[in-house]
């Protein structure tokens, strides 16, 4: 589903990503590590178009997505989220995602009242839990709600793969474990790339990490395989590899 091969990124002399090789198979959810200034956003910036690289490719379901611009990607069937929430918070819940369903249609037709919700609207409020907020005003959303929200706006568009930045930044306990499950679910009939600093959200509901480093690839593996490696627990759990064996034996 996703491919980046030899992927580099320079920002005024410093490599943002130096060769980053990363496959994603159609259905995973993959989870997406590593310590600040690794380049985790970066790699996230490159698929979507917002930054374009010095040198490699980026292919998705089989298409080249260098040079192309952002909103062409989108129409591709690639969707993201930021680090802040980004909804329209004078608009109601359901207004947003009928917004965001909207994106392919043509100008004239936003203007045309609506006559109910669409398929897309409504299986993104049900997805999200949102259905009992769908008349409320998103800017009265907490925290949490208006990250489902923005995955719900996501999931109106029918992306095929969709790009998580950091979606459980600030979120309490309950709400993560809400997201946690929500990511399941979305999941079993989407690819999800899902960049994370949480290490106790990651445990419980990751598959397969990679793990970036001052802009490549470290590790990749199975959430235990990675938690193991001396080079992980290093540079991104901030200990050295010989204190992490010792504390094990």
């Amino acid at each position: 589903m996703l491919e980046l091969r030899d992927v580099q990124v320079v920002f005024d002399g410093f490599r943002a990503l130096d060769g980053v090789n990363l496959t994603v198979p159609e259905g995973e959810l993959r989870f997406l590590i590593g310590p600040n200034g690794a380049g985790k956003t970066t790699l996230i910036d490159v698929v979507t178009g917002l930054t374009r690289p010095a040198a490699g490719n980026v292919r998705f379901a089989g298409q080249d997505l260098v040079g192309r611009k952002e909103h062409q990607i989108v129409r591709l069937g690639v969707g993201r989220t930021f680090q802040t929430s980004v909804v329209f918070e004078e608009l109601t819940v359901v207004e947003n995602l009928d917004l965001a369903a909207s994106f392919r249609k043509p100008l004239w037709a936003l203007t045309r009242r609506r006559r109910g919700v669409s398929e897309a609207v409504a299986d993104a409020l049900a997805r999200t839990g949102l259905e009992a907020l769908a008349d409320r005003p998103a800017g009265v959303l907490s925290h949490g709600q208006r990250q489902w929200l923005e995955i719900g706006m996501l999931l109106a568009q029918r992306p095929r793969l969709l790009l998580l930045d950091e979606p459980v930044a600030g979120m309490s306990k309950d709400e993560r474990e809400r997201t946690g499950e929500l990511l399941t679910a979305i999941a079993a009939d989407h690819t999800v790339v899902v960049v994370e600093h949480d290490m106790d959200f990651l445990r419980r509901h990751a598959s397969t990490v990679t793990v970036l480093h001052e802009g490549r690839v470290l590790v990749e593996g199975s959430v235990d395989e990675v938690s193991a490696d001396p080079r992980v627990q290093e540079v991104y759990l901030g200990r050295r590899a010989d204190d992490a064996v010792g504390e094990r034996s």
